[in-house]
């Protein structure tokens, strides 16, 4: 089972993942726990509150060290009744480190992490010194509060766990799990107004197939990504028949555009 524990003044905004789809499966089959903390729970004043003006002036508020710090000591306590393995205090940021998949692989193992939404302007520097051991981002944007890209770490980690999708080969053929985007997928009916599912998925003949889904997925990364093919062969991900089948889509692409 793998733990979050995460910071939020916006606990009730955690339904979207508790209550629906993969994410609310797997927490009802105790594949995953989600616990909520908020920080004005552990504030020493009448108003609760976790936020001030930030010195030197400025727009906007800052989140207060205490109040933080009170709800990770909590949760660090907790993590030791329950004799798990606390793992890393991640800080959700647009000045962090981005988010790809070989991160979600690495956070993957991992039985415990503790997530912190900030809100308002900012979050006191100190908090992030004495107690955040890195900070996350989504990608070059800002939002509202870290609660929403926290949601989506945690999607992403859910359903990588061994038994939460209905079939064990749905999280393999994700995109960038091979380095690569994902190939397409039809469903049914064959024909729709007269758009066709490729003759190679109907003939069921394996082999073909995945041949097929490889060199679509090869196809649509070089079109749309092409820095994920560099980088899949800087790390010789790309097999000496992945290297022809560029090779000739590429010559074939160059004769199109030449015609």
């Amino acid at each position: 089972m793998m733990r979050f524990d995460t910071i939020t003044i916006f606990p009730e905004m955690f339904s979207a993942l508790t209550e629906f789809g993969v994410t609310s499966r797997a927490l009802k089959m105790q594949k995953a726990q989600l616990s909520l903390w908020n920080p004005r729970d552990y504030t020493t004043d009448t108003r609760r509150t976790v936020d001030d003006r930030a010195y030197g002036g400025g727009p906007g508020m800052v989140m207060m060290v205490a109040p933080l710090e009170g709800a990770l000591d909590a949760i660090k306590q907790d993590v030791a009744v329950h004799h798990l393995i606390a793992g890393p205090t991640i800080l959700l940021s647009p000045q962090g480190r981005l988010l790809n998949q070989a991160l979600v692989d690495e956070l993957g193992g991992h039985s415990q992490i503790t997530l912190v939404c900030g809100r308002y302007e900012a979050v006191d520097q100190r908090f992030i010194e004495r107690r955040v051991d890195f900070e996350l981002s989504l990608g070059d944007f800002v939002v509202s509060g870290g609660e929403i890209p926290a949601m989506m770490l945690m999607d992403s980690l859910i359903r990588q766990i061994p038994g939460v999708l209905g079939d064990e080969q749905s999280a393999e053929q994700d995109s960038f799990k091979n380095g690569l985007l994902d190939c397409p997928h039809y469903t049914r009916p064959e024909n729709y107004e007269n758009f066709f599912v490729p003759d190679v998925l109907l003939g069921g003949h394996h082999a073909k197939i995945t041949d097929w889904r490889r060199q679509q997925a090869l196809m649509a990364t070089q079109t749309r990504r092409p820095d994920l093919i560099e980088k899949a062969r800087r790390n010789q991900w790309l097999s000496p028949s992945d290297e022809e089948f560029l090779r000739e889509f590429e010559e074939n692409s160059v004769k199109n555009k030449l015609s």
